[in-house]
């Protein structure tokens, strides 16, 4: 093989996760109320739309989180891991320039001292390296170049949404025993009941059109400019897409455990068990967040540090720290569910179906699992969604004061830590943050409107008065 693949921690964890958000879909398919449910997710505009965003964002994710080694002509292995997004991005990494250049520029930001053939110096922009180097004339050529090649990416989204439309209808005639035309027309007028296609074929074309654009204008000029060494920025803007999801997932593997647990015991069992765990929540509340997280951080940093020969490589190491990362936000961030769900079992444990069962003898542990459980699912999940969005924040505020994510990994919370240096130079150079704000709110909003649609459909109060209304 040319390769050797490497499966670091994250990656195990993500695949994990995946599979389990596969388990949950099969007992949604399963369960008819979860299914209802569910089903007035995607019916509402705003939730497809949402929805096929966050997928977008998900498939890029999981691109970066294949990792391999390349094999050397010597046999050897590369010391550096890349990922499947690497290698459908190497266009972006084998076309680094010296330093800073603008979105679409054909020449170098700062000025510098350039010797021209007859031997005098001059002070000046230099031409770009690959950045508009097909371009004969950028003065004269630049703007109708960035034109055809915009209107040449826009029709291959179109043709691309166009391709979408006729793969998704082929399969749904099936389902509506109806001919592939009138398919194509209930995609676009859907019928009372059914989830929104149409939504979803305008987002979907929204994204196809913009991704052939700007890979259109990817294949001569630097879309989003380079930073300080050369690099692409709108590379880094996407291999940051990984380090959000793997902080707003992997983290509530770490939450959700000590949240349901705990919460449920106090809030069943009452006296000094919900003494003890109001005590560890209330004191782990008075700590201030960033601090302790800070100081977990700092000391995750010095065991790496003394351990340095025990990881093969820098992406390792980095992966380490992402993951302890994880779990610090995790065992530090399940207060708040817990308190939701103490409160949500006081008032259960009062109910009749529970007095009877524990007058039939049935033991505490059960009735948690049959009674209890399945009855506060909606708030776990509406907890869980809506967290998704301040996790993402949390690691920009946490790499913004030093103590986020590994320097050497790309991450949105980085990029804008080292923007703030960058918004100080003159000519000011501002795409870097502009790149990291845009793809952290199309992820963050997404997330947001989602998180809504989902409490919409599953809170009982809210469906109560939907149902006065």
């Amino acid at each position: 093989m040319s390769f050797q693949p490497v499966i670091l921690w994250t990656d195990a964890l993500i695949w994990l996760l995946v599979l389990i958000c596969g388990g949950f879909a099969w007992h949604i398919a399963r369960t008819p109320a979860l299914r209802a449910s569910w089903r007035k997710v995607l019916a509402r505009p705003m939730g497809m739309s949402s929805l096929a965003v966050l997928g977008v964002f998900v498939l890029v994710g999981l691109a970066d989180s294949l990792h391999y080694r390349e094999r050397l002509d010597n046999g050897q292995l590369d010391v550096e891991v890349k990922s499947l997004l690497d290698r459908a991005l190497v266009p972006f990494t084998a076309r680094n320039e010296r330093t800073y250049s603008a979105p679409l520029a054909t020449h170098a930001q700062s000025r510098e001292t350039v010797q021209r053939p007859d031997g005098s110096t001059v002070r000046e922009t230099p031409r770009l390296q690959f950045g508009g180097a097909h371009l004969a004339d950028p003065q004269q050529d630049w703007l109708g170049d960035v034109m055809a090649r915009t209107l040449k990416g826009l029709a291959l989204g179109l043709a691309a949404s166009l391709l979408f439309a006729v793969l998704l209808a082929v399969p749904l005639k099936r389902l509506w025993r109806c001919g592939f035309a009138a398919a194509l027309v209930r995609l676009w007028r859907p019928q009372e009941g059914d989830i929104a296609w149409k939504s979803l074929l305008l987002t979907v074309s929204m994204l196809l059109l913009t991704c052939g654009a700007v890979a259109s204008l990817a294949g001569g000029y630097h879309v989003f400019g380079t930073d300080k060494v050369g690099q692409d920025v709108l590379y880094q803007s996407l291999k940051s897409i990984r380090t959000g999801l793997v902080i707003g997932t992997l983290t509530t593997l770490v939450t959700l455990p000590a949240a349901i647990g705990l919460g449920l015991l106090a809030g069943y069992f009452r006296g000094w068990v919900d003494d003890f765990i109001q005590y560890v929540y209330t004191t782990l509340n008075s700590i201030p967040w960033v601090l302790l997280v800070a100081a977990a951080v700092l000391i995750v940093q010095v065991f790496i540090e003394q351990n340095e020969a025990s990881f093969s490589s820098v992406a390792e190491r980095a992966d380490v720290r992402l993951l302890a990362l994880c779990v610090i936000i995790g065992l530090t961030g399940w207060t708040g569910l817990a308190r939701l769900l103490r409160a949500e079992t006081l008032k259960l444990r009062e109910l009749d179906y529970v007095t009877a069962a524990r007058a039939f003898g049935v033991s505490g542990p059960r009735i948690l699992a049959r009674h209890i459980l399945p009855n506060v699912q909606h708030l776990i999940l509406i907890t869980v969604v809506m967290d998704f969005s301040g996790l993402v924040l949390a690691e920009a505020i946490l790499s913004y004061v030093g103590v986020g994510v590994d320097p050497v990994m790309n991450s949105w919370g980085n990029m804008i830590n080292a923007a703030r240096m960058e918004l100080a130079r003159e000519p000011i150079v501002w795409w870097p943050l502009l790149a990291a704000f845009s793809f952290m709110f199309a992820l963050v909003l997404a997330a947001n409107l989602f998180a809504d649609v989902v409490q919409d459909a599953f809170d009982p109060r809210t469906a109560a008065r939907g149902g006065k209304a």
